[in-house]
């Protein structure tokens, strides 16, 4: 919410949970359709962050197929995207709201038509 409230208040107006591509079966946090520009935001645990991710102990071999599930998922997903056209941005739950709302603007106004 955090970050929708500061693109908001940049003047970006955005679709969320929406399907980018009619055939993708996934829906993505914010869409910029005109712009072609989606952004994710991913949690450190569900997501497997490089610098947060702490493997649970209990149930640790459901955890890790849970955990490369997504990550494949998130794979497919900036590759169809990617395919199609559109820029993918991923923000991590840690990352600070302004400068990834200022990075996601940078990119948003570059690639508007």
């Amino acid at each position: 919410m955090a970050l929708r409230r500061a693109l908001h208040a940049k003047g970006l107006r955005y679709r969320v949970c929406a399907h980018p591509l009619p055939d993708l079966r996934r829906k993505i946090d914010i869409v910029f359709r005109p712009a072609r520009v989606a952004v994710e935001v991913h949690g450190c645990f569900w997501h497997g962050c490089p610098e947060h991710h702490r493997r649970p102990s209990a149930n640790s071999q459901y955890w890790q197929d849970k955990l490369a599930r997504n990550m494949n998922r998130d794979r497919q997903t900036r590759q169809q995207l990617e395919q199609a056209g559109w820029l993918l941005i991923t923000v991590w739950e840690h990352d600070d709201v302004e400068i990834a709302a200022e990075r996601i603007t940078g990119a948003v106004r570059a690639r508007r038509p």
